[in-house]
């Protein structure tokens, strides 16, 4: 057995089943070992980024890490943005990069790079086995690591001669911590501040934002009055009839400022107090309100979940939640708008289904129209790297077969990751793109607008540098070059049509619908 083998072969005897991949020479014994493998399946991308983005969305819904096989040091480059949004969503990774031999890389070939200090910045640990016998252990660790709470990118960086060389042997795995769970001080303390009956709002996230939290939280709200808000991009969201659905936090200041005026505490859950996503000029930084006390029920990687049960269960014993109720909005009628196609979303949601939303600035009104769909998981880009969509609905349609996958993507974004829609093809997912086409970057026309003075000679409506037009980007003719039947939506009724007969077919489909940007 060498080292390769034995690398895969311990991954895949601790329950890894999927390596997202796109190899180069370095690889090729990771890639005969991955080939011959019947526990673990290999799945290729055109480009880094969709491997990596892939092994987010895998994890988020599967609960446990996907492997991605990077190209030494420059694979590894065009795969960082998403292994970004990775682990802002505390998505667990096994990362393994390839490297040049060890005895080669003294002559600096020309693709040798630092790679460890490329990866430093993931904040994960870094294993470098040096020999065969040393790669099943070292898989063993890696993984291990990455399922440290709250989920971590632990890389592998495999030398080819460690890869090619017998000797190696599968490791026995190592078994990860658990959560912490939260004292039970730091809730009777939370406790006792809502019951002093000051305007209070809790922040939620991390794992805080499935089923069991929601409706802790939404029994604290309905018995002590909280506001309660979801973090800007949580990685997870459950979401639909029967269950609470509360607003997420805003994306500029003011908003989110709005949100929490006249609060005197701000209590984070499974997140960290909110932030501004960028600094404005005359704006602040910290969004806890400077009259506001901040405190923490849980702490990121904590078990925020257990730690709402249990503040529920001393404020509001008897109070059930308050759910949504079992009901779609109308199918509405005429040219698409920023309004309406949610609307259309929202009337043909299927039972089960995973949403991915990346639809940037077009995207207002759809926890709106869904929340009263079936029950149904959101997934968000959680690092602010855009065109991890694609990606993501790649890798949560492998994580769960049986469930429909609906892409909901900004134009922008989606460019960055096209090429997603090829290994949708190949690997046959059953995935519904629906590309939000506003034929601009209208999120930066709208991000100029927020800078007083805007900056000199500078028209946001008129720029030519924030345009996807001269010429337009045919999504129709690109998807079906990648194997991926696609149609056009100019209306409500067309889309409805489109999305509805693309969701009762197996296998991708992209939709293009053209809607206008914010005005």
């Amino acid at each position: 057995m060498n080292g390769a083998e034995s690398l895969l072969g311990t991954l895949a005897e601790a329950g890894v089943e999927v390596c997202f991949t796109n190899p180069g020479t370095t690889e090729l014994h990771l890639v005969g070992a991955l080939e011959s493998s019947p526990r673990m399946r290999g799945v290729l991308a055109l480009f880094e980024g969709v491997a990596t983005g892939a092994a987010d969305g895998y994890a988020r819904i599967a609960g446990k890490p996907a492997a991605t096989l990077l190209h030494l040091g420059p694979g590894l480059g065009y795969g960082l943005a998403n292994l970004h949004n990775s682990r802002r969503a505390n998505s667990p990774v096994v990362s393994i990069v390839g490297d040049h031999p060890t005895y080669h890389q003294a002559y600096d070939p020309p693709l040798n790079s630092d790679i460890a200090t490329l990866v430093g910045w993931l904040r994960g640990p870094v294993r470098r086995p040096e020999d065969a016998p040393g790669a099943g252990p070292d898989a063993a660790s890696t993984l291990a690591a990455a399922l440290e709470p709250p989920g971590r990118i632990a890389t592998m960086i495999m030398p080819a001669d460690v890869s090619w060389t017998e000797g190696g042997v599968i490791a026995a795995p190592v078994p990860p911590r658990t959560a912490p769970t939260v004292e039970r001080n730091v809730v009777t303390e939370v406790a006792d501040l809502l019951r002093r009956g000051e305007p209070t709002a809790l922040v939620i996230g991390g794992p805080a934002t499935r089923e069991a939290g929601l409706c802790a939280a939404s029994r604290i709200a309905v018995a002590t009055g909280a506001r309660v808000l979801v973090e800007l991009y949580p990685s997870r969201v459950e979401h639909g009839a029967g269950l609470p659905s509360f607003p997420r936090l805003g994306f500029y200041p003011e908003q989110v400022l709005t949100q929490l005026g006249g609060v005197r505490h701000v209590v984070s859950v499974g997140t960290k107090a909110p932030v501004s996503f960028f600094a404005y000029p005359h704006q602040p930084s910290c969004l806890v309100p400077p009259d506001a006390a901040s405190h923490v029920l849980a702490e990121v990687g904590q078990d925020a979940a257990d730690a709402l049960v249990q503040l529920a269960d001393l404020v509001a014993p008897a109070t059930p939640p308050a759910v949504a109720a079992n009901r779609r909005p109308t199918l509405p009628s005429g040219p698409l708008t920023l309004e309406n196609w949610p609307e259309v979303l929202g009337a043909l949601l299927p039972e089960r289904a995973i949403v991915i939303d990346e639809t940037i600035s077009s995207g207002a009104a759809l926890a709106a129209a869904t929340s009263g769909c079936p029950r149904h998981d959101v997934l968000l880009q959680c690092g602010g790297a855009m065109g991890e969509g694609l990606p993501l609905a790649v890798g949560a349609a492998i994580a769960a077969p049986d469930r429909p996958v609906v892409a909901l993507e900004a134009d922008g974004c989606a460019m960055y990751t096209i090429s997603a829609l090829w290994t949708q093809a190949r690997e046959r997912l059953n995935i519904t793109n629906v590309i939000l086409n506003n034929h601009s970057y209208a999120i930066l026309r709208e991000e100029w607008r927020h800078f007083d003075p805007l900056p000199s000679g500078t028209d946001p409506d008129r720029s030519t540098l924030l345009r996807l037009t001269d010429p337009q980007i045919d999504f129709v003719r690109l998807a079906e070059a990648y194997g991926v039947p696609a149609s056009r939506a100019t209306t409500a009724e067309e889309l409805a049509t489109q999305v509805a007969d693309a969701l009762a077919r197996p296998g991708p489909h992209l939709i293009d619908a053209v809607v206008p940007a914010l005005a």
